[in-house]
């Protein structure tokens, strides 16, 4: 599955082993609110791998801490700040034997009636638009025979020529 970079979750990397979650929190709390911190730990030393993740409310706070923070010395060491990817589905308990067949069913059907809805209403634009074009057809035609009728009442070789005509009708 190629799921697209989550643009509210931040990759902090090259974090000191001081650094825990509260003081990651701290650092990047001025950028916005934050609705999630993590720091994995290595499961031999159980400390942090010298990486966490900070997930912000907004994309456009994420996007300011990044630019800000990118770069940016934290107890002594220099972070590297991206925009995180989502975690790889391994296999094993954890990973894709664990999810059922039909997890991805849900989204799927919501793209399908997105699509759906979507066609619709660009149908429904399509023949609003043919009305309206028709409309604007019939009215440029009136409005060309209104001046023809006007161009005849005003113009005199126009109007002896309806004269004759009547003459020689009667």
């Amino acid at each position: 599955m190629n799921q697209g970079v989550q643009k509210n979750t931040l990759y902090v990397g090259g974090l000191a082993e001081e650094v825990n979650e509260s003081i990651l929190h701290a650092a990047f709390i001025p950028f916005g609110d934050i609705k999630d911190v993590k720091t994995p730990l290595d499961q031999a030393t159980q400390k942090h791998r010298s990486f966490g993740f900070v997930t912000f409310l907004e994309r456009e706070d994420a996007s300011a801490a990044m630019d800000n923070m990118d770069g940016a010395e934290l107890y002594g060491r220099v972070l590297t700040v991206n925009y995180a990817l989502p975690e790889k589905i391994k296999g094993g308990e954890q990973g894709w034997a664990a999810q059922p067949i039909w997890a991805d069913a849900d989204t799927w059907f919501e793209r399908q009636q997105q699509e759906e809805e979507m066609q619709r209403l660009q149908a429904e634009n399509r023949a609003a638009m043919q009305e309206a074009e028709e409309l604007h057809r019939k009215k440029m035609a009136e409005d060309r025979e209104g001046e023809k009728e006007e161009d005849a009442k005003d113009d005199p070789m126009a109007k002896a020529e309806a004269e004759v005509l009547k003459q020689n009708a009667a």
